[in-house]
């Protein structure tokens, strides 16, 4: 077993959470994650209620946390409320500022957990009373800055330790096996959040073909950029952009986002190769770690080999 502060706080069986990916993660994915001992979370995203409501269905009686784009919250607060309602394991925000949402969640007697890309995130989060806080890479498949995990996970471990040691710190980017896990433990972190190896699995809502075009690529072949939300007419605040896989469209685009623009973003052609899986046209958002994953089992298991790999090379007990 590898106990953290995390798992203690959560009685989790391994420090292991999954990312709240808008549109993909949804209540089947996150309850196999919360049965297999770690924590899943649906991702709330762009807030769609109805969407919501049948994910929480899906995830049954599982104990399973929520989260939410701050910005896009922002534009429908009512929705956290209605998730509060549900007495979630945790409420999950990222990108943007959470503290206008923090009373309300305090006042639920429900644990923050804010993702920050900066260390200036970092000190928002702790100033809105997270619990816990996420240092995402940009290795990270979908929204994300530019730090890398080896530098900023331990950037703001060492800011905690200074300003906050109660808080809680999570690695997120990159970490695909049990030597993503390990190497955050010794980084500082108390887990992981765990986003592209997850997606990559049998309960994910993303369509088969987009799944398969992510495995049979490597982590060279993934950019940052603003085309897909440039295509589906999102309004995405700097510094944030998206990695995804490359692919035609990507390529096409890539030298001209404002000839995108300009054309219109092809938005029904680029939503009709979404909903149908067409990754040539619509690349799949995932991360760097696409070149670490060569199968698409069941969440659950992803989570378990995750945790024994990482206890294999930390030599088992492991305590912090």
């Amino acid at each position: 077993m590898i106990e953290t502060r995390l798992t203690k706080a959560f009685g989790l069986d391994h420090p292991i959470l999954s990312a709240p990916m808008a549109l993909a993660a949804g209540g089947a994915l996150a309850r196999a994650v919360s049965e297999a001992g770690g924590l899943g979370l649906i991702g709330g995203g762009y807030g769609d209620a109805d969407w919501l409501e049948r994910e929480y269905r899906a995830a049954g009686n599982a104990r399973v946390g929520c989260g939410f784009i701050t910005w896009k919250l922002a534009e429908q607060p009512e929705l956290l409320g209605r998730v509060l309602e549900r007495d979630p394991a945790c409420l999950f925000l990222s990108f943007g500022d959470p503290r206008p949402f923090a009373a309300e969640i305090a006042a639920a007697g429900v644990p923050l957990i804010c993702q920050v890309q900066t260390l200036d995130h970092a000190r928002e989060a702790v100033e809105a009373g997270a619990q816990v806080i996420v240092a995402q890479g940009g290795e990270a498949g979908g929204h994300g800055a530019n730090r890398a995990v080896m530098t900023l996970v331990p950037e703001v471990a060492d800011y905690l330790n200074r300003a906050a040691p109660e808080v809680l710190l999570l690695a997120a980017g990159g970490i695909a096996d049990g030597r993503g896990l390990a190497a955050a433990l010794m980084l500082g972190a108390d887990g992981v959040l765990v986003g592209t190896r997850l997606w990559a699995s049998a309960e994910c809502l993303a369509p088969r073909p987009m799944l398969e075009a992510a495995v049979a690529a490597g982590g060279d072949a993934t950019l940052r950029s603003s085309l897909p939300d440039i295509a589906r007419g999102l309004d995405w605040p700097a510094p944030f952009t998206i990695r995804t896989v490359e692919n035609d469209f990507t390529r096409r685009w890539q030298q001209d986002p404002e000839g995108l623009r300009a054309a219109g973003g092809e938005a029904e052609a680029y939503a009709r190769a979404a909903a149908e899986g067409d990754a040539s046209m619509a690349p799949p958002i995932a991360g760097e770690a696409v070149g670490l994953i060569h199968d698409l089992p069941g969440a659950g298991e992803i989570v378990t080999r995750i945790a024994a790999e990482a206890e294999g090379l930390l030599g088992g007990g492991w305590r912090r």
